[in-house]
């Protein structure tokens, strides 16, 4: 696995609450490619629960919201917005979990209606949930204009 460089490193009004480094409230997450797969693992905190020492549904689809994000991001070298998220909560996870492991893919694209599949897996290796998403992608050009969107590399590129 690679770790994918976020191209709005170093930006100053870069503060999204699931993968800013620079946002105190934020999940702070991280991502690499393996083949066809974005990957992110990630550490569930207390605060986050739903229920007592569970993971908050809520925080769940962010997880795989944004791993789906990154997809596009490095993948298809553009941004985009979510339109749809399906998910099916399978198994609870605890928030003393030492680690999740989140996936996505692209599973399919039409124009710029970019289908992807996304799963998040417990330390055991238990897939805990899964979800289907629709993204709506924009031009590489309008990327540029309107996100400040850089290349997105990984490691040693």
């Amino acid at each position: 696995m690679k770790k994918v460089i976020s191209p709005w490193k170093g930006m100053e009004a870069y503060r999204c609450f699931a993968c800013s480094p620079n946002n105190e409230h934020g999940l702070k997450m991280e991502f690499y490619e393996d083949g066809d797969d974005i990957v992110s693992v990630w550490k569930p905190q207390d605060y986050m629960q739903g229920w007592v020492k569970t993971l908050h549904g809520g925080i769940q689809c962010t997880l795989m919201d944004e791993v789906g994000g990154w997809v596009i991001t490095r993948k298809l070298q553009t941004a985009g917005v979510t339109s749809k998220l399906d998910a099916k909560f399978i198994k609870s996870i605890s928030t003393d979990e030492p680690y999740l492991t989140i996936k996505a893919r692209l599973k399919e694209q039409k124009r710029n209606a970019i289908f992807l599949e996304a799963e998040i897996y417990n330390s055991a290796g238990e897939k805990c949930a899964r979800a289907d998403l629709l993204y709506f992608v924009v031009s590489k050009e309008k990327a540029i204009a309107d996100f400040s969107f850089k290349a997105c590399k990984v490691e040693g590129e």
